[in-house]
Formats: structure tokens, C-alpha cells, sequence
């Protein structure tokens, strides 16, 4: 028990430290930041969604700056090609003359990648990242090349209803393990990002973890305890968005053309169990589940026309749904 308490202790205190370094450029946002950090440890992949303007780029790069891993930077526009992103095949000649074929590595191939703007690309280009983000490989030809862990793909994108964006392909929607919305700063926030602006002054950043810590935080988690009553919690509530036949998930029925996929309690479960480490505990408590429901689950349901008619939105549904499920109790 000592070992345990002392492996949170330090757990606890690392993330800390990490959430430290991004507050001194990143103004609020601090669910997002968590956010952003339990899918790293969690070993999933973030979707960011907000308007331009608000941080998420500077966030993600900060975040790079605070860990001692490989970043690179993707900016996602409607003449990207998949070659831009996973690498190609080249031809070199030697100081012989002898031609050989070579694989050209290409930005994906980093621990963090900042996937920007991403629904600005061509569904085309969107879905070379699927591989890479499911299998953690990249293919080309007949040879398959691994990615280093941790690998995390964070995406920002804009808002569908602006000008010259794409819709994700539900098939990638369903891979980020996080869907975060990045809200406009309140007055006290948006005064001290202005007052920043001001000062020319470089912020410094010092690099907190690195690759062997990181992996070893997720080690931890994963010893995170899930009692079975949280887990039947976190499954009624995937099961209560399926408009499945001879269910009486009323609001399901009447709002949701697909539900959520299994992903989606994997999720509940995942982050419950880090983000209980984060907050120095080690068992997954109801609270966890209640508290991820919204960013595990809002990009894996998908509306029909009565919802939009209607005005609902994924986030309305989930909050209805969290309060007409039972309280679980402990067996």
C-alpha cells in the first residue's frame, strides 16, 4: 500500500508540474488542458473544436515544448496530399551511381503531431491519418513501418459552418479517444491574455517529461481501480444513445440515427482511470464517467433530422441522458 500511495504521490505531482508549464502561456482552459493530457496518457488521440482565434494551436505547441518528445505540425489545406503527411517514396543514388528506392518519412512520424485546421483537407487526405491513428503503423507499398509510443495525433478543427471546411468521415470521428470544444475566454481571462500580448518578453517553458515517464504515468493508470458497478454505469450510458430496436431509450429513439460504438465506454473507462490519477485517487468513482460523458462521447453520435429540426445538439442529448440514468449503487 505504501508503494502504491507513493506512486501517486509522484504521478500526481508530475502531471501537476506539466499542467504548471502550460499555464504560464495558456490563459484558462483548464478542462481542455486536462483534456489534452488524459488522452496523452491515455495513450488516444483529441479532437479540438473551436473557432480561430482561441489558443488551440499555441496550447498544443505548448504542451510539445512542456515534454521532452518528438512534435511536428501538419498544416491541413485543400491541396494537402496524403504523401504530405505519411512520407513517400524516393529514389537515391549512391556515390557509385547505383540507384535504390528509399521511404521518405513524412511529418506523422512524431510522438505529438498537431494535425491543424484538420477539416480544411479533402476527405482524402483526412483518411491517411486512419493507420496511422488506429494501428499506430504507416504502409507504404508492401512494408509497414511502426510508429514510437507515446504517439498522439491532436487535431484542432473549425467549426462546420465556416467557409471552405470539410466534415470528418465518422470512421475518424470514432478514433479520437476526446472531443473538446475550446469556449471564448471570459472577461478576467481575456484581460490577462491582452495584458501577455503587451509584454515582448519570450515565455519559457522547461520540458517536465520525457518519453520513459510518460509511458510509466500510463502504466500507473492502467493499475487504477474500476469498480464493476462504474463500469456497468459507464455501459448503460453508451447503450442508452442506440436507437436500438425493443430498447426504451426514448430520447435515442426519437433524435439518434447511430449511437455510440463500443469506443465509446473503452473511453469512459480509459480516461476515468487517468483522470482519477490525476486528482490523486486510485478507483474510478461515477463522478469520472459523469465528468468525461460529454468529450468521450458527442463526436460518436450522429443526429438525424428530427434533432436538428428540433435545435437538439449531442451535448443536450448526453446531459438528458446522464440525468434518466439510475444512480449505480456499490453490490
Amino acid at each position: 500500500m505504501l508503494a502504491q500511495d507513493a506512486t501517486l504521490h509522484s504521478a500526481t505531482e508530475q502531471i501537476d508540474a506539466v499542467r504548471s508549464q502550460i499555464q504560464r502561456v495558456i490563459v484558462g482552459h483548464e478542462r481542455v488542458v486536462d483534456g489534452v493530457l488524459n488522452a496523452l496518457l491515455s495513450g488516444g488521440h483529441v479532437l479540438l473544436e473551436g473557432v480561430p482565434g482561441l489558443g488551440k494551436t499555441t496550447l498544443l505547441r505548448t504542451l510539445g515544448r512542456a515534454l521532452h518528445l518528438d512534435y511536428s505540425r501538419i498544416q491541413f489545406t485543400p491541396d494537402l496530399m496524403p504523401a504530405d503527411i505519411l512520407g513517400s517514396v524516393v529514389m537515391d543514388t549512391n556515390e557509385l551511381g547505383a540507384k535504390a528506392l528509399r521511404f521518405e518519412r513524412g511529418p506523422v512520424f512524431a510522438h505529438l503531431v498537431l494535425a491543424d485546421e484538420i477539416n480544411r483537407a479533402t476527405p482524402r487526405t483526412q483518411s491517411a491519418l486512419l493507420e496511422a491513428m488506429q494501428e499506430k503503423t504507416v504502409t507504404s507499398g508492401t512494408t509497414t513501418h511502426l510508429l514510437d509510443e507515446p504517439f498522439l495525433v491532436m487535431a484542432t478543427q473549425n467549426p462546420l459552418e465556416m467557409e471552405g471546411t470539410y466534415p470528418l468521415p465518422e470512421a475518424q470521428l470514432d478514433r479520437f479517444l476526446l472531443k473538446l470544444l475550446v469556449e471564448y475566454p471570459e472577461r478576467e481571462d481575456l484581460t490577462a491574455i491582452v495584458d501577455r500580448t503587451a509584454d515582448t518578453t519570450p515565455l519559457e517553458v522547461d520540458a517536465i517529461l520525457d518519453r520513459d515517464q510518460i509511458l510509466e504515468l500510463r502504466r500507473a493508470a492502467s493499475q487504477t481501480l474500476v469498480a464493476p458497478h462504474v463500469r456497468d454505469y459507464a455501459i448503460s450510458l453508451v447503450l442508452a444513445t442506440q436507437p436500438r430496436p425493443g430498447r426504451e431509450y426514448a430520447l435515442a429513439r426519437k433524435y439518434v440515427r447511430y449511437g455510440s460504438s463500443p469506443r465509446g465506454a473503452q473511453a469512459l473507462v480509459l480516461c476515468g482511470r487517468v483522470r482519477a490519477l490525476m486528482q490523486g485517487r486510485l478507483h474510478v468513482s461515477t463522478d469520472d464517467v459523469r465528468e468525461l460523458a460529454l468529450p468521450a462521447l458527442r463526436h460518436r453520435i450522429i443526429l438525424n433530422f428530427d434533432a436538428h429540426a428540433d435545435g437538439r445538439t449531442e451535448d443536450d442529448l448526453l446531459l438528458e441522458m446522464l440525468e434518466s440514468l439510475p444512480e449505480p449503487t456499490m453490490p
